[in-house]
């Protein structure tokens, strides 16, 4: 199983439009063969999005990124990011999910002066 992180760093004043635009093609990975994936946006730096699948192999990957859709949708909107956008991939290994979340935290609270 492999993880594959694309990087998007985004045009100024593109961010939201970029946003709306590759969500779909983001999900699109499960058609594919993904099992997981992710779509972030960095939360300070509004123009970096991270795009994130797990995959059997390299080649399930290839077959999304290279498929008609999907290379249509990166010509689509390919003056919303900055080339050249470079695939990684990761070999996975070790992941998990809480079942439940813990408990919620409190805030310090202030010591008594």
């Amino acid at each position: 199983m492999i993880e594959v992180q694309v990087k998007w760093p985004v045009n100024p004043f593109r961010s939201e439009r970029f946003a709306a635009g590759w969500l779909p093609a983001a999900e699109a990975v499960l058609r594919y063969g993904a099992t997981h994936w992710s779509f972030t946006r960095n939360y300070d730096g509004r123009l970096d999005f991270i795009q994130t699948a797990h995959f059997p192999t390299k080649a399930h990957f290839e077959r999304y990124w290279y498929s008609e859709e999907i290379t249509a949708k990166r010509v689509e909107m390919a003056s919303l990011y900055q080339v050249p956008i470079v695939p990684t991939m990761w070999e996975i290994l070790g992941s998990g999910d809480a079942v439940e979340p813990e408990a919620e935290v409190s805030p310090l609270q202030e010591a008594p002066s």
